[in-house]
């Protein structure tokens, strides 16, 4: 089936509409990103993929009114690329054992998985480091931060590479996350929807929507540096499921210097 081309006026036409059909059934059973897909569905396109013609590139987002789940925002993997930070450093030297290690996994199976914002340390000691001189975005390991309930994962550490700062350093140019992020955010239409279950089966009903344009990168370094945009690495050793920035819910308005609230 060919995916409908869409004017920006049509789509928010079309958005009226399905807000107008009250409640629908998700189209991805047991799917978390199920609110996404139906609403792709109802628009009859392809998966991340708005058909709207001579017009810069516009992203869709759909989210959970009062979901305290984060929004991925984009991938990206920090640099040096060529150190290949999570297979190479994180998962051998910070790693722990995956809890489906001789289950579901090889006994040998590592995880690396920690979600770090600009405000505080996680339980294991990593956090966020912005230097604005510098123009980068680092990640820090500081071994005096690390929770008691990870002494003996802090001394294996120490056995396997010590209990110094990260060397080298993780990290990300300000001009590469204006370009990943921009890229991928530049304008974007960004939909909300209330959430019922009946029958153990989902429904949403999309209730309004945001027409964002200007993606600002000084508006996204602040939201790294307030704690709003988060870090997230989840890797095992079979797998590297990719270094994502995620964003608390109902952030996603302040990073555009123009906003237009549909109801």
């Amino acid at each position: 089936m060919t995916s409908p081309l869409y004017t920006k006026d049509s789509l928010i036409e079309k958005l009226y509409l399905i807000s107008k059909m009250g409640w629908v059934k998700s189209r991805r059973k047991g799917n978390a990103g199920g609110i996404g897909n139906t609403l792709e569905d109802l628009l009859g396109i392809e998966e991340n993929n708005l058909p709207i013609p001579n017009a810069a590139e516009w992203e869709l987002k759909a989210h959970r009114l009062g979901s305290a789940s984060l929004i991925t925002l984009f991938h990206s993997e920090p640099s040096p690329r060529a150190v290949r930070f999570v297979p190479r450093i994180l998962l051998p030297n910070y790693g722990w054992p995956h809890r489906e290690a001789g289950k579901k996994y090889p006994s040998s199976e590592m995880s690396f998985r920690q979600t770090i914002n600009g405000m505080n340390f996680t339980d294991r000691g990593f956090g966020i480091q912005l230097d604005r001189n510098l123009g980068k975005v680092s990640i820090t390991f500081q071994f005096n931060n690390v929770d008691y309930r990870h002494s003996e994962w802090m001394e294996s550490v120490e056995t396997r590479i010590g209990l110094g700062e990260l060397d080298p350093q993780p990290y990300w140019g300000f001009t590469d996350l204006s370009h990943s992020a921009g890229k991928k955010l530049l304008n974007t239409f960004y939909v909300l929807a209330e959430t019922k279950r009946e029958n153990k089966e989902e429904y949403f009903h999309f209730v309004k929507f945001y027409k964002l344009t200007n993606f600002s990168i000084d508006r996204f370094i602040a939201g790294l540096e307030d704690g709003n945009i988060l870090i997230d690495f989840d890797a095992r050793t079979g797998h590297n499921h990719g270094t994502k920035f995620r964003m608390r819910e109902n952030y996603l308005t302040n990073l555009y210097a123009s906003v237009i609230e549909y109801e």
